[in-house]
């Protein structure tokens, strides 16, 4: 089984290719550039690394968010484009999730952070059970304190938690602040989104069913975007 995975719902664009359980390629890009520069070049450069025929593909997995509104369109774009074209099917993988995969097998609760402006963050709270992603609170849009009120009821049960994400170093005074779990924080090479999660958490959903054509994917905003808000203040519809 062959997936490629793609994830650009954040700063960071990740293009990954596995075939059942081997990582063939990973590319990575965190830099200045926008994702309309660099995602499809990236994915003709890894091919050509690797020689991959894209007809032989099977799955195209994609992390369909939340996170920047630009960055999943360009990832849904490019997703749906490459399953129109090649009448494969898609796997739908929230951002958070995945995001939290990067620490499969820690025993640790894990609580990723992407940074949603105006004091909230992109987030959820997750534990691995035997390896298979536990979800304790699904991924949503909340604001700082509040995730770590949530995170602060399993005081009585001891438990650590790993932080991970682009919204850690916005919000870390307020984590020393009103975290009262120890914790710790990933490092650089665990603490952004990774295609390589997104790829080894598509290979659960596809053996659970959970794959869709391309005509029907659609990206997870959660929220709506800062001009639909602005529309809404001003009493016009969206």
């Amino acid at each position: 089984m062959k997936i490629l995975a793609l994830d650009s719902s954040g700063l960071t664009a990740s293009i990954a290719v596995v075939d059942n359980d081997i990582m063939v390629a990973e590319y990575t890009i965190n830099y200045k550039k926008t994702h309309s520069q660099t995602l499809l070049p990236m994915l003709e450069r890894m091919a050509a690394e690797i020689e991959l025929d894209l007809n032989t593909l099977d799955y195209i997995a994609v992390a369909a968010g939340p996170g920047s509104f630009t960055g999943l369109r360009i990832g849904s774009a490019t997703a749906k484009g490459l399953g129109l074209a090649l009448k494969k099917p898609l796997v739908h993988i929230p951002t958070v999730d995945a995001l939290a995969y990067n620490f499969c097998g820690t025993d640790k609760m894990i609580c990723p952070m992407m940074d949603a402006r105006k004091s909230q963050v992109y987030t959820g709270i997750y534990q691995f059970q035997e390896n298979h992603l536990h979800i304790i609170e699904p991924q949503c849009a909340v604001a700082v304190e509040e995730l770590l009120a949530k995170l602060n009821g399993f005081l009585n049960e001891k438990k650590e938690v790993i932080f991970l994400g682009d919204g850690v170093s916005v919000y870390l005074d307020k984590i020393k602040q009103l975290c009262q779990l120890p914790y710790s924080l990933a490092l650089a090479h665990m603490s952004r989104q990774r295609a390589g999660a997104v790829a080894m958490l598509a290979k659960e959903y596809i053996e659970m069913g959970r794959v869709e054509t391309a005509a029907e994917h659609v990206p997870d905003y959660l929220r709506l975007s800062q001009a639909e808000r602005e529309r809404l203040a001003k009493g016009l519809s969206i």
